[in-house]
């Protein structure tokens, strides 16, 4: 090839690659248009709109986004986590709750409405592997409803959970190290 040929071909070669980039934009410009992208409500947000303080800290759980923020009780720490959320409404309890309670290793038995549903689940799972509730659980002022960690990683950006706030296990593990037994929890 001559050094003429070389040339020719690299110009022919930008050339190509400018119009599959125009072309390419179009598409995603087409695609974006008719699918909804949880992505775009997954950003940092200021706790200001939605405490009055952060007092004890502050969670904000966003089921629209499926996004789980936190503050710590002096604004120095900020953490934003991707969660699993509700399969229903009828499962999503929103509003204003605490945590009361945190357990490493937690036990999980299914609620009386769980049994009903699923009759075949077991009455009791201890810590594990093998355990819906992960590695960690935060529980709240509400019966039944949990912040807590999974070990089916395909659940999290989704409507998984029976009601609870499910997050990947090296998150939940953090944000145990972070939230205290008075946290303040809003759930929107």
């Amino acid at each position: 090839m001559t050094r003429r040929g070389f040339l020719a071909a690299s110009v022919a070669s930008v050339g190509a690659a400018a119009v599959a980039q125009e072309n390419s934009t179009e598409i995603e410009q087409d695609i974006s248009q008719t699918i909804r992208r949880n992505i775009s409500s997954f950003r940092s947000l200021d706790w200001r709109p939605y405490f009055t303080s952060l007092e004890n800290g502050a969670i904000l759980c966003d089921i629209q986004s499926r996004a789980l923020h936190y503050w710590s009780p002096d604004a120095a720490i900020y953490k934003l986590y991707p969660t699993s959320v509700p399969l229903s409404d009828d499962l999503t309890r929103l509003g204003r709750t605490e945590v009361v309670h945190k357990v490493e290793g937690p036990e999980w038995r299914p609620t009386p409405s769980m049994r009903a549903n699923n009759p075949d689940w077991p009455t009791y799972v201890g810590p594990g592997p093998d355990n819906p509730l992960g590695t960690h659980a935060l529980y709240l002022s509400w019966q039944y409803y949990r912040i807590h960690g999974t070990h089916d990683t395909r659940k999290i950006g989704r409507r998984s959970s029976n009601g609870c706030i499910g997050l990947y296990n090296e998150h939940i593990a953090e944000l145990f190290g972070l939230a205290a037994v008075g946290t303040q929890v809003l759930l929107i």
